[in-house]
Parts: C-alpha cells; structure tokens; sequence
C-alpha cells in the first residue's frame, strides 16, 4: 500500500483528471447496467404481449444510455491519458532529480544499467499500469457490486450460484497474483542485466573491434537476452492463467444459470425476458472479475516497478548539506588542510582507502601529488571538492571545514580535470561554456591558449565546432585540453589535475604547466606518473597504500624518501635509455650515409 499510496503522491495537478475520470467510468459502468432491465422489459412486455410502444419507448431509452454512455468513455479516455502521462512525466522528473542530488557515495551503489532501467522501463510499466488499468479498476468493482444487487433483486435463487463460483474464482485468482510477484521483480533485473550489456558494448565499441571480440560480445548478449527471454517467458506464461480460470468459472456459471432458469422457466416461476436479463448480468459480473484479476497483474507489475522507482526516491544522500541559511559562500583563499582524515568508500569495507594523513597546502602554491596504482592519490583529491565526504577527520579550504560550504560555492571554486575527462554532445562553445555560461568568444579563446588548445581549434572548426557524444571527433590529448580550458574559464581558487596531461607531449604539457604558472592566486594540485611533471613544484606529496609518505620539494625528497629516489632511478634511467638509443640510431643513420 506505500507503494500505492506514493504512486498517487505524484499525481500532483492530475488529481482533477484523475477524479474526473474515475466519474466518468462509473457514470459510464451505471448506465450500462441498466440495459439488461430495458432488455427484459422489452421481451416480456413489449414483444410477448405485441405491445409496439413499449418495444420502441425502451428501444429508444437503450440507445440514449448507449450514446451517453459513449460520451463518457471518450471523456475517460481523455482523463486517463492525461493522468497516465503526467504521473510518469513526474515520477521521471522526481527520479532524475533525486539522482542530482546523489553523492559519489550514492551512485555508486546503483549500476547505471539500473538507474536507465528504473528511469525508462519501470516508468514506462506504470505509465502502462495505469493507462491500461485505469478503467476496468473502476468499472470493475462498480459492475461487480451493481451487477450482484441487480441480480440479488431478479432472482435471489439464481443469484446464489455467484456465491459459490464467486469466492473459489476469487482464491485461485489470487493464487495465481501471489506467484506472480516475485517473477516480476526478478524479470526487471533481467533486465538491467540486458541493459548493462547493451551500455558496456556500444562504450567499448572500438576495444571490441580492436580486440576482434565481436563473438564474445555475441555470446554474452546472447546469455542476458536468453536468461531475459526465458524469465519473461516464465512469469507471462504463469500471469496468464487467470484467462482460462476465468473463462472456466465463466461457462461453469453460465451452465448452471440456464439449467436452473430452464427449470424455473417450465415451473411457470421465471420468465424468459428474466432469464435473458440475468444472464446479461452473469456475463457482465463475471468480466468484471476478469477486469479485477487483470488490473491485479498489472498493479503487481506496477508496484515492482514503483518499488524499484522508490529506492532511487528515498535514497538518502551522503552528503550532509549544512542549513542554506548557515552555509558559507564565499572561499577565501586556496589553501587545503587535511587533519586526521581517514577514508573509504563503503562504511562496511575492511581497509581505509586513506589512513592518517595530515597535510598543509598554503594558498597559491604548485603541488605535486605521486605514488603507486591504489595509493590513494584520486581519493585525496576527490575530498577537496566533496565528491566524498571522510571516514573521519576534517578537510579545510580557504579555513574552513569544507561540509560549512554551500555545496555549488565550493565546487565552483574547485576546478578538478580527471584524465578521462567528458565532453558532451554539441559545439566547442557550448562545452566551454559549462566553465562559465555567460563567457564570451574573447574569454573562451583566451583559456584554449592557456591550455594550448589553440593549436588545434581551427582544425576541428573553432568554437563552432560540433562534437559528437563523449567528445568523438577529438584525440585523447585534445579532449584533455578542451576540459582544461573549460575548467579555466570557472576562474577556480584551486585547480586539481587529476593525470589529466597522460595523452599530452611532453612538450606541451610542459607549455600547459609554464602557462598555469602565471594564472596568480591559484593553488595548483597536480597528480602525475612522471616526475618531470611535477618536478618544479612548491610540494611534492608521495602516498604509499593510502598513507603520507613523504612531503617537501624535489631536492628534499630526492635526498630523505625512499620511495622518491626508486621512481626518479627508474624514470631516469629509462629517460636516458631511451636518450641514448636515439643518438645511437642517428649516428647509424649518419654512418650509412658517410659510406654512400
């Protein structure tokens, strides 16, 4: 009933539809109801006693009832659509802006196969639900009470047989609804499955063909749409038992019923306009009960399907937002302290991600953060910006504890360019512009030089180059410097370079770096693989499996920390390797040409 009760909370301004369509059915359902007396009145007065009039007075009043009953139908169906569009109209609004709201935390208990799913299929259900459902849920219930007093007031001997068929009919019905269930909810996660699927292929499209794994993807599309084929072939193949259980009850009434009337019909105690009226009224009760059993599958597969809409609905975010009336909205300065901060992703993991570390990064000061795979460089950063909250201790910028900011203040002061790093679908102003909506030619094309994306601007058709969805149409190297340039133009107190620089020349990123270091005020935190990436900077941070190892400048490191030495032998080493196998293929190159 929650379920239920938070499906008719998003009617919101198509309560009044919902209302008036309701009326409408049941208006609609009453006057039907009444041609099955018309009917009899017609046979036993009109046409047994050859009375003309009364056939044609009740003719007439049967087709006034079915004209008005007419009007009615097309002013429900009107009402339904309305409702049935606006509520899925706003549950999909609701649900995608719930997942705005969602922390890094959040997301990541959900795969995105799933969240697609929930937005569009399980919305698409009820809408359907609803649509489909919306009438026989009235008309049903309207017919099935109306039609038993009708026939109660008939004939009260033949209107017994509803007594027994009726509550067997009922059990088996919800038998049937009972088993049901559970195959609805494992039939949606079927298909996540499919979509999940379908998403990573079509993403990793040219891995797929670069590794010639078009029959592995063949065969694991064909897993998830068998199991998906199968679980659907299941749960349908059981729903749609109520059909010839209701058609059973439906021919076991009706056998009874002229059986019994026969004999009351030959006993002079019924007549035959009777007989024929109620049997109207046994078709009419016993489609009710279809109507019934039909609206029960459909909200059974509507209720899994709100359910799965509902955990998106009342996930709770992570991310505490102080009181907007408390919140600080302005950052001072670029500094960043971390005290006492432990870190993990999951309250249930076993192991910190960061353990212990306590850091001082003064304002306007070049930082270089280094370390192995998993050592926690990303998860550092990510704190800054408050993708995640910490496991415990405190992060400050500007001073000030980073969960007292409003949360947009603090994320426009944190520009953070991650190694792969999106563009969306559009022209190259338009992704500019996500840095500063109302930046101006003058202003874009200043950051493109800053980040040196000029280079290339006029290759790919300037700022009203058109790109297609995840940047297609640039290089790796292009996309990173497009999110650099866009990252600039939110004039950032602190600018967080997540490897971002890893498809970039050497040369170039060193141009990238010289022109950074111009931009006055702003804390620059740089995490790189190569120490000549950050070998000029104020700080160096090494991690070691999630804690501090080593803090201070290239020389300090190079002369106390174990771990600094080992990866400027090993980059150096190879550096001069690489050095002297080119001047060794020069000077063959040179040789050959001396002995021509």
């Amino acid at each position: 009933m929650s379920d239920l009760k938070r499906l008719l909370s998003y009617l919101g301004s198509y309560r009044r539809d919902a209302v008036l369509g309701a009326i409408a059915v049941a208006l609609e359902t009453s006057i039907e109801l009444i041609i099955p007396l018309l009917m009899a009145r017609i046979i036993d007065d009109g046409i047994v006693n050859g009375d003309l009039g009364i056939v044609f007075s009740q003719g007439a009043l049967m087709l006034l009832c079915a004209l008005v009953s007419l009007a009615l139908g097309l002013g429900y169906a009107r009402f339904a659509s309305r409702v049935a569009m606006g509520l899925g109209a706003n549950l999909r609004q609701a649900e995608y802006e719930k997942i705005q709201t969602f922390a890094f935390g959040n997301i990541d208990r959900y795969q995105t196969s799933s969240l697609v799913t929930r937005l569009t299929t399980d919305i698409t259900v009820i809408q359907n639900a609803v649509s489909n459902g919306f009438r026989p849920m009235v008309r049903g219930p309207v017919i099935l009470i109306m039609g038993l007093l009708y026939a109660c007031s008939m004939n009260m001997e033949l209107a017994c047989i509803f007594f027994v068929v009726l509550p067997a009919l009922g059990i088996a019905l919800g038998l049937i609804t009972y088993k049901v269930l559970p195959l609805y909810r494992t039939l949606q996660a079927s298909m996540d499955d499919l979509n999940g699927v379908v998403q990573e292929d079509l993403t990793a499209m040219r891995a797929v063909k670069a590794y010639v794994r078009e029959d592995h993807e063949r065969g694991v599309f064909a897993r998830v749409n068998g199991a998906l084929a199968k679980r659907s072939t299941t749960t349908f193949s059981t729903a749609v038992l109520n059909l010839p259980v209701h058609q059973l009850s439906m021919y076991v009434t009706a056998t009874l019923v002229l059986w019994l009337g026969g004999n009351m019909i030959i006993a002079g105690t019924l007549t035959v306009g009777e007989l024929t009226s109620f049997m109207s009224y046994v078709l009419q009760i016993m489609n009710s009960l279809m109507m019934i059993s039909n609206v029960f599958l459909l909200l059974t597969r509507a209720l899994t399907s709100a359910r799965r809409v509902g955990e998106v609905l009342d996930e709770v975010p992570e991310l505490e937002l102080p009181a907007p009336d408390a919140a600080l909205r302005e950052v001072p300065d670029g500094s960043v302290e971390f005290h006492g901060v432990d870190f993990k992703y999951s309250a249930d993991a076993e192991h910190n991600v960061l353990e212990g570390i306590d850091l001082s990064i003064p304002s306007g000061i070049t930082v270089g953060i280094l370390g192995g795979t998993g050592s926690g460089k990303s998860s550092l950063v990510q704190l800054i910006s408050r993708l995640y909250d910490p496991s415990a201790g405190t992060v400050l910028v500007g001073g000030h504890d980073v969960r007292a900011y409003d949360l947009p203040t603090l994320r426009d002061a944190v520009g953070t360019v991650l190694q792969n790093n999106v563009l969306f679908s559009g022209t190259i102003r338009d992704n500019l512009r996500w840095g500063a909506p109302d930046a101006i030619d003058e202003e874009l094309l200043r950051a493109c030089e800053l980040a040196c994306a000029d280079e290339f601007l006029d290759r790919i058709g300037g700022l009203d180059g058109m790109l297609g969805q995840g940047g297609a149409g640039v290089s790796g190297g292009q996309r990173q410097r497009l999110c650099i340039a866009r990252t600039l133009l939110k004039r950032p107190r602190i600018l967080i370079f997540d490897d971002s620089t890893s498809a970039v020349d050497m040369a170039t990123e060193a141009k990238i770096r010289a022109n950074l270091a111009s931009i006055p005020g702003v804390t620059c935190i740089t995490i790189a693989q190569r120490i000549t990436s950050v070998i000029d900077a104020d700080l160096i941070v090494v991690l070691d499996d999630g804690r501090l190892h080593g803090c201070g400048t290239h020389d300090e490191l190079l002369a106390n920390d174990a771990i600094y030495q080992e990866i400027y032998a090993s980059q150096m080493e190879r550096a001069q390797a690489e050095d002297t196998a080119a001047s060794d293929a020069r000077a063959a190159e040179g040789g050959e040409h001396n002995g021509r």
